[in-house]
């Protein structure tokens, strides 16, 4: 009896002892497997923390009132808008293309547009860019469509070539395709083609798998048209600037920062546009510094992807799990993607009034695949707390 006893608890150590060597048989790309006990164990304790506060998380859209005292729609309107219920801001953006489809200049009209609307005016950067409204009236709505699936097989193949070459890619690639499938299928809904962000996102998500360092080319094309629609693309152009000059490679480190001044001087030519036109009555739009902390950074991503279909205590700690996998995948693609998703992350918690919400689209499309590496950085993060025995 004391034999198999003994042979039992032996058992049970033997499988503690694996669980205690994070560094034994752990590939270089396995970033948590390499930490040490007290770094692990804070980390581990913010992110029990964290996926606590995303499963009781408020993830709704609160109505804020329009100026002209109306409310906007709710976030389950909003998500589940059809072609024959849509939203004020894509019949905006509707009659926007109607019009350039006319023949009519975009400026000599936007202002008014949006001013008979009660849609602010003031500051002139909440007139959005004209490029994508420039394109939807010159293709079409097939011609959008063919664009949309056409931009979405580039983004699958792109990133079923750098999963390849990545390490540890190569292992998770199946499970990182079906989840960035999910998350680029939304590009593919024909009633959000008039949506910037929808646009941005998806062409960030391409800039993103095409990138590597010394071959850069491509990436900074793809990126410069999403930033020519939608601002909100400026941070994935700034950090890929700041990563070149961190390795020294001044070439693309310029090329970034030349894209960061022609898009400047874009935007400013853009204002000046608008600005004659504002009327000192024209009130003033809200602020977008609105601190809504962690419900804002879930609740963009979770309203403006496919996992508004899941019950919200599930959605958003999929969201943290999906940074931490990010995180844990130690890789210049891994690196690149936990800086870029850390950064809009905090970014959501400080600026955004709820119902921009949709501005997570930006970042929805690419980001699901760090859940294919979240289990891995979950088990290694166990691992490392044990620390050496």
């Amino acid at each position: 009896r004391r034999g198999r006893g003994a042979r039992r608890m032996g058992s049970n150590d033997a499988g503690a002892d694996r669980l205690a060597e994070p560094t034994v048989n752990s590939p270089g790309w396995d970033r948590f497997a390499h930490w040490e006990a007290w770094p692990a164990r804070f980390l581990l304790a913010v992110l029990a923390t964290l996926l606590v506060l995303a499963a009781l998380a408020s993830l709704t859209v609160q109505k804020v009132a329009a100026p002209n005292g109306s409310e906007p729609p709710s976030a389950a309107r909003s998500a589940a808008v059809s072609a024959t219920q849509r939203d004020d801001d894509l019949r905006l953006y509707d009659r926007v293309i109607e019009r350039i489809a006319k023949g009519e200049s975009y400026y000599a009209f936007i202002v008014a547009e949006q001013r008979a609307r009660d849609y602010p005016v003031r500051p002139a950067v909440a007139i959005r860019l004209p490029t994508l409204a420039y394109l939807h009236a010159a293709w079409g709505g097939t011609g959008m469509a063919l664009a949309a699936l056409v931009l979405a097989l580039a983004v699958l193949l792109a990133w079923w070539r750098r999963l390849g070459e990545e390490p540890g890619g190569q292992e998770h690639r199946l499970l990182a395709m079906a989840l960035l499938a999910g998350g680029a299928a939304l590009g593919l809904n024909r009633d959000f083609f008039v949506l910037h962000e929808l646009w941005a996102g998806m062409l960030l998500a391409l800039a993103f798998g095409l990138h590597r360092p010394g071959r850069w080319g491509a990436s900074l094309a793809v990126a410069a048209l999403a930033l020519a629609i939608r601002e909100h693309a400026l941070p994935f152009v700034l950090l890929l600037c700041t990563m070149a000059a961190w390795r020294r490679d001044w070439k693309e480190a310029a090329a970034w920062a030349a894209l960061v001044l022609a898009f400047a001087a874009g935007l400013a030519w853009h204002v000046a546009q608008i600005h004659p036109q504002v009327l000192p009555s024209d009130p003033q739009g809200p602020g977008w510094l609105a601190l809504r902390g962690l419900s804002g950074w879930l609740a963009n991503v979770v309203l403006s992807s496919n996992l508004r279909l899941l019950p919200y205590e599930l959605a958003g700690p999929l969201v943290v799990l999906a940074l931490l996998g990010w995180s844990g995948w130690r890789s210049p693609a891994g690196t690149t993607g936990s800086l870029l998703y850390g950064g809009y992350a905090l970014a959501f918690m400080l600026v955004g009034r709820s119902n921009n919400y949709y501005w997570g689209a930006v970042i929805a499309p690419a980001f699901f695949i760090g859940l294919a590496f979240a289990p891995r950085a979950c088990i290694s993060l166990l691992r490392a707390v044990r620390g050496p025995t």
